[in-house]
Protein backbone atom coordinates (compact mmCIF):
# COMPACT_ATOMS: atom_id res chain seq x y z
CA UNK A 1 0.00 0.00 0.00
CA UNK A 2 1.27 3.10 -0.81
CA UNK A 3 2.53 5.60 2.14
CA UNK A 4 0.28 8.87 2.48
CA UNK A 5 2.05 11.71 0.84
CA UNK A 6 3.82 14.25 3.09
CA UNK A 7 1.68 17.75 3.71
CA UNK A 8 2.96 20.66 5.51
CA UNK A 9 1.45 21.67 9.10
CA UNK A 10 -0.09 25.17 7.35
CA UNK A 11 -2.08 22.62 4.90
CA UNK A 12 -3.33 20.26 7.74
CA UNK A 13 -4.59 23.08 9.32
CA UNK A 14 -6.19 24.48 5.79
CA UNK A 15 -7.72 21.13 5.65
CA UNK A 16 -8.84 20.88 9.49
CA UNK A 17 -10.82 24.66 9.05
CA UNK A 18 -12.05 23.06 5.68
CA UNK A 19 -13.51 20.46 7.36
CA UNK A 20 -14.76 22.60 10.30
CA UNK A 21 -16.80 24.82 7.93
CA UNK A 22 -18.11 22.04 5.71
CA UNK A 23 -19.48 20.47 9.27
CA UNK A 24 -20.85 24.01 10.71
CA UNK A 25 -22.69 24.50 7.57
CA UNK A 26 -24.28 20.99 7.98
CA UNK A 27 -24.64 21.67 11.46
CA UNK A 28 -26.50 24.92 10.57
CA UNK A 29 -28.47 22.80 8.14
CA UNK A 30 -29.83 20.51 10.63
CA UNK A 31 -30.38 23.24 13.43
CA UNK A 32 -32.90 25.18 11.71
CA UNK A 33 -34.30 21.93 10.53
CA UNK A 34 -34.33 20.53 13.97
CA UNK A 35 -36.42 23.87 15.20
CA UNK A 36 -38.98 23.10 12.88
CA UNK A 37 -40.00 19.60 13.14
CA UNK A 38 -40.71 20.60 17.30
CA UNK A 39 -42.51 23.27 16.10
CA UNK A 40 -44.56 21.40 13.95
CA UNK A 41 -44.92 18.82 16.64
CA UNK A 42 -46.26 21.39 19.22
CA UNK A 43 -48.90 22.23 16.75
CA UNK A 44 -50.08 19.21 16.14
CA UNK A 45 -50.46 18.25 19.64
CA UNK A 46 -52.24 21.71 20.62
CA UNK A 47 -54.49 20.95 18.02
CA UNK A 48 -54.68 17.99 18.94
CA UNK A 49 -56.05 18.88 22.53
CA UNK A 50 -58.15 21.75 20.92
CA UNK A 51 -59.99 18.86 19.12
CA UNK A 52 -60.71 16.78 22.30
CA UNK A 53 -61.63 19.53 24.11
CA UNK A 54 -63.75 20.71 21.71
CA UNK A 55 -65.47 17.30 21.40
CA UNK A 56 -66.08 17.31 25.50
CA UNK A 57 -67.42 20.59 24.94
CA UNK A 58 -69.71 19.40 22.62
CA UNK A 59 -70.44 16.19 24.70
CA UNK A 60 -71.35 17.98 27.49
CA UNK A 61 -73.55 19.84 25.65
CA UNK A 62 -75.66 17.19 24.47
CA UNK A 63 -75.77 15.98 27.91
CA UNK A 64 -77.61 19.06 29.19
CA UNK A 65 -79.44 18.69 26.23
CA UNK A 66 -80.68 15.41 27.22
CA UNK A 67 -81.16 16.92 31.13
CA UNK A 68 -83.60 19.70 29.79
CA UNK A 69 -84.95 17.20 27.80
CA UNK A 70 -85.73 14.60 30.87
CA UNK A 71 -86.83 17.76 33.05
CA UNK A 72 -89.05 18.42 30.11
CA UNK A 73 -91.11 14.89 30.57
CA UNK A 74 -90.57 15.65 34.12
CA UNK A 75 -93.10 18.71 33.89
CA UNK A 76 -95.38 16.56 31.32
CA UNK A 77 -95.82 13.89 33.44
CA UNK A 78 -96.46 16.65 37.00
CA UNK A 79 -99.17 18.37 34.53
CA UNK A 80 -100.51 14.99 33.62
CA UNK A 81 -101.24 14.61 37.50
CA UNK A 82 -102.29 17.74 38.37
CA UNK A 83 -104.78 17.09 36.55
CA UNK A 84 -105.54 13.47 37.24
CA UNK A 85 -105.74 14.86 40.91
CA UNK A 86 -108.11 17.85 40.49
CA UNK A 87 -110.69 15.53 38.71
CA UNK A 88 -110.13 13.37 42.32
CA UNK A 89 -110.67 16.18 44.05
CA UNK A 90 -114.22 16.28 42.73
CA UNK A 91 -115.22 12.93 44.00
CA UNK A 92 -112.98 13.25 47.50
CA UNK A 93 -115.67 11.75 50.35
CA UNK A 94 -113.41 13.78 53.14
CA UNK A 95 -110.91 16.36 54.23
CA UNK A 96 -108.63 14.01 54.64
CA UNK A 97 -109.13 12.65 51.14
CA UNK A 98 -109.37 16.32 50.02
CA UNK A 99 -105.75 17.38 51.76
CA UNK A 100 -104.00 13.95 50.70
CA UNK A 101 -104.66 15.55 47.22
CA UNK A 102 -104.12 19.24 47.93
CA UNK A 103 -100.89 18.14 48.78
CA UNK A 104 -99.79 15.98 45.81
CA UNK A 105 -101.01 18.78 43.82
CA UNK A 106 -99.09 21.05 45.19
CA UNK A 107 -96.06 18.56 44.92
CA UNK A 108 -96.21 18.57 41.37
CA UNK A 109 -96.61 21.83 41.09
CA UNK A 110 -93.42 22.00 43.14
CA UNK A 111 -91.67 19.65 41.19
CA UNK A 112 -92.54 22.03 37.55
CA UNK A 113 -91.55 24.85 39.63
CA UNK A 114 -87.65 23.11 40.18
CA UNK A 115 -87.83 21.62 36.72
CA UNK A 116 -88.55 25.24 35.24
CA UNK A 117 -85.73 26.55 37.26
CA UNK A 118 -83.08 23.78 36.02
CA UNK A 119 -84.02 24.33 32.65
CA UNK A 120 -83.50 27.93 33.11
CA UNK A 121 -79.81 27.38 34.28
CA UNK A 122 -78.94 24.78 31.73
CA UNK A 123 -79.79 26.73 28.86
CA UNK A 124 -77.38 29.08 31.10
CA UNK A 125 -74.75 26.85 30.99
CA UNK A 126 -75.35 25.66 27.38
CA UNK A 127 -74.57 29.81 26.23
CA UNK A 128 -71.84 29.73 28.46
CA UNK A 129 -70.54 26.91 26.39
CA UNK A 130 -71.38 27.68 23.74
CA UNK A 131 -69.38 30.93 24.07
CA UNK A 132 -66.09 28.57 24.93
CA UNK A 133 -66.83 26.26 22.14
CA UNK A 134 -66.56 29.37 19.59
CA UNK A 135 -63.90 30.45 21.17
CA UNK A 136 -62.18 27.35 20.86
CA UNK A 137 -62.97 26.88 17.23
CA UNK A 138 -61.83 30.30 16.44
CA UNK A 139 -58.58 29.38 18.29
CA UNK A 140 -58.70 25.73 16.78
CA UNK A 141 -59.05 27.69 13.15
CA UNK A 142 -55.96 29.54 13.68
CA UNK A 143 -53.78 27.14 15.04
CA UNK A 144 -54.50 24.37 11.86
CA UNK A 145 -53.62 27.25 9.72
CA UNK A 146 -50.25 27.79 11.65
CA UNK A 147 -49.68 24.22 11.57
CA UNK A 148 -50.01 24.16 7.84
CA UNK A 149 -47.68 26.96 7.16
CA UNK A 150 -45.18 25.11 9.23
CA UNK A 151 -45.76 22.04 7.53
CA UNK A 152 -45.58 23.61 3.95
CA UNK A 153 -42.27 25.40 5.44
CA UNK A 154 -40.83 22.24 6.69
CA UNK A 155 -41.56 20.17 3.79
CA UNK A 156 -39.62 23.21 1.69
CA UNK A 157 -36.74 23.55 3.75
CA UNK A 158 -36.63 19.43 3.59
CA UNK A 159 -36.42 19.81 -0.29
CA UNK A 160 -34.40 22.44 -0.18
CA UNK A 161 -31.62 21.29 2.44
CA UNK A 162 -31.30 17.71 1.48
CA UNK A 163 -29.67 17.82 -1.55
CA UNK A 164 -27.00 20.40 0.08
CA UNK A 165 -26.57 18.07 3.24
CA UNK A 166 -25.75 15.35 1.16
CA UNK A 167 -23.12 16.82 -1.10
CA UNK A 168 -21.74 18.55 1.96
CA UNK A 169 -21.67 15.14 3.97
CA UNK A 170 -19.71 13.92 1.06
CA UNK A 171 -17.27 16.75 0.81
CA UNK A 172 -16.60 15.72 5.08
CA UNK A 173 -15.56 12.86 4.25
CA UNK A 174 -13.54 13.06 1.51
CA UNK A 175 -12.08 16.36 3.36
CA UNK A 176 -11.34 13.53 5.94
CA UNK A 177 -9.34 11.18 3.82
CA UNK A 178 -6.56 13.97 2.88
CA UNK A 179 -6.08 14.20 6.74
CA UNK A 180 -4.16 12.06 8.70
CA UNK A 181 -6.48 9.56 10.78
CA UNK A 182 -4.94 10.99 14.18
CA UNK A 183 -6.13 13.97 13.89
CA UNK A 184 -9.40 13.36 12.15
CA UNK A 185 -10.05 11.43 15.05
CA UNK A 186 -8.77 14.18 17.55
CA UNK A 187 -10.64 16.76 15.51
CA UNK A 188 -13.63 14.46 15.94
CA UNK A 189 -13.61 14.22 19.96
CA UNK A 190 -13.05 18.32 20.08
CA UNK A 191 -16.37 18.65 18.14
CA UNK A 192 -17.83 16.37 20.05
CA UNK A 193 -17.20 18.10 23.55
CA UNK A 194 -17.39 21.61 22.40
CA UNK A 195 -20.02 24.18 22.35
CA UNK A 196 -21.95 24.37 18.82
CA UNK A 197 -19.43 21.78 17.52
CA UNK A 198 -16.63 24.26 16.97
CA UNK A 199 -13.43 22.15 16.81
CA UNK A 200 -11.01 24.49 15.10
CA UNK A 201 -11.32 28.03 15.84
CA UNK A 202 -9.50 31.39 14.42
CA UNK A 203 -8.22 33.59 17.24
CA UNK A 204 -10.17 37.14 17.53
CA UNK A 205 -9.16 39.88 19.12
CA UNK A 206 -6.40 38.02 20.74
CA UNK A 207 -8.73 35.36 21.88
CA UNK A 208 -9.55 31.74 20.77
CA UNK A 209 -12.74 32.17 18.60
CA UNK A 210 -16.35 32.58 21.36
CA UNK A 211 -13.61 32.49 24.20
CA UNK A 212 -13.13 35.12 26.52
CA UNK A 213 -9.27 33.88 27.56
CA UNK A 214 -6.56 36.33 26.20
CA UNK A 215 -3.69 34.52 24.24
CA UNK A 216 -0.43 35.51 25.44
CA UNK A 217 1.20 37.29 21.76
CA UNK A 218 3.59 34.65 21.64
CA UNK A 219 1.79 31.62 21.56
CA UNK A 220 -0.36 33.88 18.67
CA UNK A 221 2.62 34.47 16.88
CA UNK A 222 3.66 30.46 17.07
CA UNK A 223 -0.18 29.89 15.55
CA UNK A 224 0.48 32.92 12.71
CA UNK A 225 3.70 30.91 11.81
CA UNK A 226 1.86 27.96 10.84
CA UNK A 227 4.77 25.53 11.82
CA UNK A 228 2.86 23.24 14.50
CA UNK A 229 -0.90 22.57 15.58
CA UNK A 230 -1.59 24.20 18.79
CA UNK A 231 -4.75 24.01 21.07
CA UNK A 232 -6.67 25.97 23.31
CA UNK A 233 -5.44 25.31 26.57
CA UNK A 234 -9.09 26.36 28.44
CA UNK A 235 -11.10 24.22 25.14
CA UNK A 236 -8.59 22.37 23.92
CA UNK A 237 -10.13 23.51 20.56
CA UNK A 238 -7.54 23.72 17.07
CA UNK A 239 -6.66 27.11 16.56
CA UNK A 240 -5.58 28.70 13.37
CA UNK A 241 -4.60 32.33 12.59
CA UNK A 242 -6.99 34.92 11.62
CA UNK A 243 -5.61 35.54 8.09
CA UNK A 244 -5.80 31.51 7.03
CA UNK A 245 -8.99 31.37 8.46
CA UNK A 246 -10.46 34.47 6.29
CA UNK A 247 -8.35 32.43 3.32
CA UNK A 248 -10.21 28.94 3.61
CA UNK A 249 -13.85 31.08 4.40
CA UNK A 250 -13.50 32.85 1.17
CA UNK A 251 -12.32 29.41 -0.65
CA UNK A 252 -15.26 27.54 0.91
CA UNK A 253 -17.86 30.26 0.24
CA UNK A 254 -17.48 29.84 -3.33
CA UNK A 255 -17.56 25.72 -2.93
CA UNK A 256 -20.75 26.41 -1.40
CA UNK A 257 -22.33 28.40 -3.67
CA UNK A 258 -21.98 25.69 -6.67
CA UNK A 259 -23.80 23.26 -4.17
Amino acid sequence: MAKKKEITVENKLRALYDLQLIDSRVDTIRSVRGELPLEVQDLEDEVAGLTTRLGKLTDSVDTINEQIKMKKNLMEEAKVLIKKYTEQQKNVRNNREFNSITKETEFQELEIELAEKNIKEFLAKIEHKKEIIDEAKLKLSEREKHLKHKKSELNTILEETKKEEEALLVKSEKCKKDIEERLVLAYGRIRNNVKNGLAVVPIERGAAGGSYFTIPPQIIMEIGSRKKIITDEHSGRILVDEELANEQRTKMEKVFSKI
